[in-house]
């Protein structure tokens, strides 16, 4: 396939270009970004869980443990366009995740959002991307190599089992295949060989690299080597499927080690949102699909010996969005005006130097649907239907699915009450009216079901909050 120049590209070379003389001579720091998929905040050792995690541990031990780590989307593809762009997925365009159906022929992330990719780029960095995209890599300018990346392998999206969808079982190696059919239980450790190999190179210029792990989303399906190894206690297959991920996560960390780069590399663990069926949010409720604690506060440890002190835990309020930012400080990139970023710089939180979250708010979109507003510990959950859900959360109401319609805002305390049971809005009714001022703010801003916002970004799906096509059909 020819390389097309787009938009963001055309900015990222200008950004390069103004930036390269500046930060030539320093010294840039490597950065490695773990992302897991699907694994809940009790799906982690050093997060109270009984499944095995010591490699995990053993980066929250040596380094910055996140009590309070949110990400901007409680399903895949919008949280990894939020990671990436460090806005909002309305902000950027990509509020739903995207599937192989007509609809989403031309839905991706954007052509001229700037990632964080494009942005460390501009500062001399070699940027490399393993694992999942899901956010429209057969969609022209969607690509990770219209990104800013400039290495790719990975199975772009899901992984299927469905015999029709070969696409989905193909390893890609920047445009072109790399082999097709290729067996689940196999992918965990390609990819890790890769990194590793990577990484024990030789680098004249400092590295990104995004590994964008498939565990512990469906398919359930560990290798042969870890298949069987954790016993009923230990959490059975699914167990087993955690244990490769830390396993992986080890030996990242033992190739820094060994190339002698760790004090020169900051290493970030997190996930792009709460459990699915399987897995464990404990002591939140709510998972995956919903905008309970359960699926957005995630796993977040930050891990760079001699400028991360170890053994920090912070109930200060953090986010997926904040990595862009915090990487472009340390990577001594400027962040380019003209346009909203939602992530703040947290590198004095991780340094010990503050104790408090650097955010004002945060905002708990659906889809298209603004259903709650934080500030501090305090949440409002806003009123909404079934019609408002997008697809993912209207069908299925239980423990893991509560208040999917609302007559009336319910306001929790989050320090007193992580769990979101006891609805305190009769006593604090000065907080809920800050909260829904604020939310009617934020609405008029970055839009909602039937709203367009002043700063949103057009997604370009018709009935956005339904899988298929206007009439429920594929």
């Amino acid at each position: 396939m020819k390389s097309i120049k787009h938009p963001r590209s055309l900015l990222a070379g200008l950004l390069c270009v103004a930036l390269t003389s500046v930060f030539a001579a320093e010294n840039k720091p490597n950065i490695i970004l773990i992302f897991a998929d699907d694994l809940g905040y009790g799906d982690v050792g050093c997060y109270g869980s009984n499944l095995k995690t010591p490699a995990i541990d053993r980066m929250a031990a040596g380094g910055f443990r996140a009590t309070d780590c949110l990400v901007a989307a409680n399903v895949c593809g919008p949280s990894r366009a939020a990671l990436l762009t460090g806005r909002y997925p309305m902000r950027c365009g990509h509020p739903i995740s995207r599937h192989p159906f007509p609809k989403y022929a031309d839905y991706g992330i954007a052509s001229d959002e700037l990632t964080m990719a494009e942005l460390l780029k501009s500062a001399g960095y070699h940027t490399k991307m393993v694992g999942k995209w899901h956010l429209g890599f057969h969609v022209e300018g969607s690509h990770p190599l219209d990104a800013g990346f400039d290495e790719y392998l990975g199975l772009y999206s899901n992984y299927s089992t469905q015999k029709d969808r070969v696409d989905e079982r193909t390893i890609y190696r920047n445009r072109e295949v790399l082999e097709k059919e290729v067996p689940f239980e196999t992918v965990t450790t390609l990819y890790t060989d890769e990194i590793v190999d990577f990484v024990k190179q030789k680098h004249e210029t400092p590295f990104f690299i995004y590994f964008a792990h498939h565990i512990a989303h469906d398919p359930i399906l560990p290798s042969s080597e870890f298949k069987g190894t954790s016993g009923k206690q230990g959490g059975g297959i699914f167990g087993d499927f955690v244990k490769e991920l830390d396993h992986s996560v080890g030996r990242v960390l033992d190739a820094v080690e060994a190339a002698g780069i760790g004090d020169h590399t900051l290493i970030v663990f997190m996930s792009d949102n709460g459990p699915a069926r399987h897995g464990s949010a404990k002591p939140l409720t709510g998972g995956k699909y919903v905008t309970m604690e359960g699926g957005h506060r995630v796993p977040g440890i930050f891990y760079w010996p001699g400028r991360i002190p170890a053994g920090q835990v912070s109930d200060a309020m953090v986010s997926s969005l904040d990595l862009l930012p915090l990487f472009c400080q340390v990577a001594g990139v400027e962040l380019p005006a003209g346009r909203t970023f939602d992530g703040k710089d947290i590198f004095d939180l991780l340094a010990g130097k503050t104790a408090q979250s650097p955010h004002d708010y945060f905002y708990y979109y659906n889809g298209v649907n603004l259903q709650a507003v934080r500030k501090g510990s305090w949440k409002l959950h806003l009123p909404r239907t079934i019609d408002d859900q997008p697809y993912w959360a209207k069908k299925g109401a239980g423990p893991r699915k509560p208040y999917l319609s609302l007559d009336q805002p319910l306001l929790f305390d989050l320090k007193n009450d992580v769990g979101e049971k006891k609805n305190v809005i009769s006593r604090h009714p000065e907080v809920a009216a800050e909260l829904m001022k604020e939310a009617e703010r934020i609405r008029q801003e970055i839009g909602d079901v039937q709203l367009v916002g002043s700063d949103q970004r057009p997604h370009g799906l018709v009935n956005p909050q339904e899988k298929g096509s206007a009439d429920g059909t594929e």
